[in-house]
């Protein structure tokens, strides 16, 4: 499989995470390392991003291995974005601990020609004003773009969200997020109102309840991969797109690229932080897919 590129913004931070486990400590986290993690196996990722002096060896080793182009990735000096989080019981809610925007406060992403050309392009989880900076970057046409967002900016920059839901080809978000953004009660009407807002796509992830795909033409649902134990679901939902957008990007169906973000996530939430993945290898990421193929659609 030749490897295509994808050009990804999303926050890189240094995470602090509480567990109901009783697990906790401090791991390099942020919707573009997850998502570079898994997309840069298959794939060309193109980093977008902003890192402080004090950002962890760690993290910079991961961007030299899994992106690809790291141009606009900015070096700064101060410190490095950092969140804090702790679960509750049920392992998909959680509270914010603290929020230390650091560097992340006056990042402004600028893309190199070449990135401005890009012709599959993930804007993760951050400001929406930020997202719609580097739409009016883009001069590719025919691109296939997607966004991921969260209930803080439904509730907060609700008209700037909407502004980038119409440009891009495919949302992803969260079941309770769906269901705030369109005011419904279940999710076939969530996905009748999104579409409406301009995406030809919606995807929505529902934990452990695998997720759900809406289009004009098409109406999909699949499980999720069994796994012994959950050891900490931060960063599933960035894993899981980077492994539909990897999927899209080298010509997958749709209902397989579910397939593929399925397992993705599988392997995040496996292990602490980003230790999950060193699970995954090129064969055992075929070998979930395969099973995922057989046993959940």
């Amino acid at each position: 499989m030749i490897k295509k590129s994808i050009l990804a913004v999303g926050s890189i931070g240094i995470d602090w995470l509480e567990l109901p486990n009783k697990i906790s400590g401090k791991t390099i986290g942020g919707s573009l390392t997850y998502f570079t993690r898994t997309a840069g196996l298959n794939s060309k990722v193109n980093i977008v991003g902003i890192i402080g002096d004090d950002y962890p060896t760690e993290g910079k080793k991961l961007f030299d291995e899994f992106g690809n182009n790291l141009d606009d990735l900015q070096i700064v000096k101060g410190k490095n974005f950092s969140w804090g989080g702790k679960y509750h019981e049920n392992w998909e809610d959680r509270t914010t601990l603290f929020t230390e925007l650091g560097v992340f406060q006056n990042f402004h992403p600028k893309l190199s020609e070449k990135n401005k050309k890009s012709d599959f392009i993930y804007l993760g989880n951050i400001h929406p004003n930020l997202q719609l900076e580097v739409l009016e970057q883009i001069k590719s046409k025919n691109n296939v773009t997607a966004c991921d967002t969260m209930n803080l900016w439904i509730e907060t920059t609700q008209e700037e969200l909407i502004e980038v839901i119409k440009q891009v080809d495919i949302l992803f978000i969260n079941e309770s997020e769906a269901i705030q953004l369109s005011n419904s009660k279940n999710l076939e009407s969530c996905g009748e109102k999104i579409l409406k807002m301009g995406p030809k796509i919606l995807i929505i992830k529902k934990g452990s309840s695998g997720c759900k795909l809406f289009s004009k033409d098409l109406n999909i649902e699949v499980g999720v991969y069994p796994i012994k134990k959950i050891i900490d679901p931060t960063g599933a939902g960035d894993s899981f797109a980077g492994g539909v957008m990897t999927a899209i990007a080298n010509g997958f169906h749709l209902s397989e690229a579910l397939l593929w973000g399925t397992a993705c996530a599988s392997f995040c939430v496996e292990g602490f932080g980003l230790e999950g993945f060193k699970l995954m290898t090129q064969s055992s990421l075929k070998e979930r897919i395969e099973y995922l193929k057989n046993n959940i659609i």
